[in-house]
């Protein structure tokens, strides 16, 4: 689950992790107010959507004063603010974050995310922080610092002298940075953070080691734990078709493909939409309705996997264990009949079942075409969406 800036920040306050004075705006009139409530200029203004690359877009804009903050935020509220991130779509933007302005001596990359190939979290950072630490990871590598910690042990000093010298801080500046560092470790710690990220992290004039963004991402399957960051949670910023699987336990993500999938088991979806591609076609979804399924959760699939226009075709491949085949050809049957399937199906399925599976759909009268392995399918709802 991701959040907005502004409500990262005030999980960074509740760390003591230095932050900029600032306060969210959802109307130029409230930027205003929250600019003179600062009480000096200029002012920072930016927009809050669920995606990076804002400064780029045109997302974040200075202001010097009460009139410029309305012209500028009129700028940017309302406006379909389209980054790296959010693909040629873009995303409107509802809210704003107005934020002191910063005397800014230098600006460094700061994050901490799990990595699952050595079972320890790390701590990536760079001296070359900014809009653009993308390309400084494509092209000079060498200047990313990575600092991996046992989580069983925790972030030690030397962990954090580590990236504080890898930086080349100046010495009354690793001080509050080390400290900021801990900080921001026992907050990932704590919520089952899928990713912490700061770019930048600034040191201003005064040397004062500042976080003037702020990006928190959440793991979905610990949120049980973390009620108060479900009250975070912003619909809007979330595809509608993902919204409707998540409240029927389906695990369901948007792509912009033609041939919507219904897979049981995340490392086979993967490998299902491998295979579409290779066929020369692109998944419209990636669909997990898991291993216990049942008629009624298949159905839901169908009807989101539907709700999607650009879906040509689907491809149904299963691997009947825990969900047995016949129970998959019941919720097909059941899905088609009350959702009026108006694109082909193709079918593959193997395991528990996969007889009683194949005469269900075979003796339902509906129109569906069978596969004798994943390849044959693929190559078929590939051709099938080719026209």
């Amino acid at each position: 689950m991701k959040i907005h800036e502004y409500q990262a920040k005030e999980l960074f306050k509740k760390y003591a992790i230095p932050i900029p004075e600032g306060n969210v705006a959802f109307g130029v009139e409230e930027a205003q107010a929250a600019a003179e409530k600062l009480g000096a200029y200029p002012v920072v203004v930016k927009a809050q959507i669920h995606a990076g690359g804002r400064g780029k877009g045109g997302g974040v804009k200075l202001a010097q004063s009460k009139a410029d903050v309305a012209t500028v935020a009129g700028q940017i509220l309302g406006m379909n603010l389209v980054t790296h991130q959010t693909g040629p779509e873009g995303r409107l933007v509802k809210k704003v974050l107005v934020e002191q302005g910063l005397n800014i001596q230098k600006e460094l990359y700061l994050s901490i995310i799990p990595d699952r190939a050595t079972a320890k979290v790390v701590i990536i950072a760079s001296e070359a922080g900014g809009m653009d630490i993308e390309t400084v990871a494509a092209n000079t590598p060498e200047k990313i610092i990575k600092v991996y910690i046992n989580p069983l042990v925790g972030i030690q000093a030397y962990h954090c002298r580590e990236v504080a010298y890898g930086l080349h801080l100046a010495a009354e500046v690793i001080k509050p940075f080390t400290a900021l560092l801990s900080r921001l470790y026992a907050l990932f710690m704590a919520y089952d953070c899928s990713l912490v990220e700061i770019n930048p992290l600034v040191i201003t004039a005064e040397q004062n080691v500042i976080a003037l963004d702020a990006k928190v991402n959440f793991d979905d399957n610990a949120l049980f734990r973390h009620k108060d960051i479900l009250a975070y949670r912003d619909l809007d910023e979330e595809n509608p078709l993902e919204i409707d699987a998540s409240r029927f336990n389906l695990n369901y993500i948007a792509l912009d493909g033609n041939v919507g999938n219904m897979v049981n088991g995340a490392g086979l979806a993967m490998a299902t939409m491998d295979i579409i591609k290779q066929a020369g076609a692109s998944p419209a979804n990636f669909l997990d309705v898991g291993g216990g399924a049942n008629a009624e959760m298949v159905e839901n699939g169908f009807r989101i996997i539907l709700s999607d226009k650009n879906v040509k075709g689907i491809l149904i491949n299963i691997f009947g264990g825990i969900l047995r085949c016949d129970v998959l050809a019941e919720g097909v049957v059941q899905a088609a009949r009350k959702t009026g399937i108006n694109v082909p199906v193709v079918v593959r399925m193997e395991g528990t079942n996969v007889e009683e599976g194949r005469r269900i759909l075979r003796e339902s009268g509906l129109n569906l075409i069978t596969a004798v392995d994943l390849k044959d399918a693929a190559q078929k709802v590939a051709t099938i969406v080719r026209g």
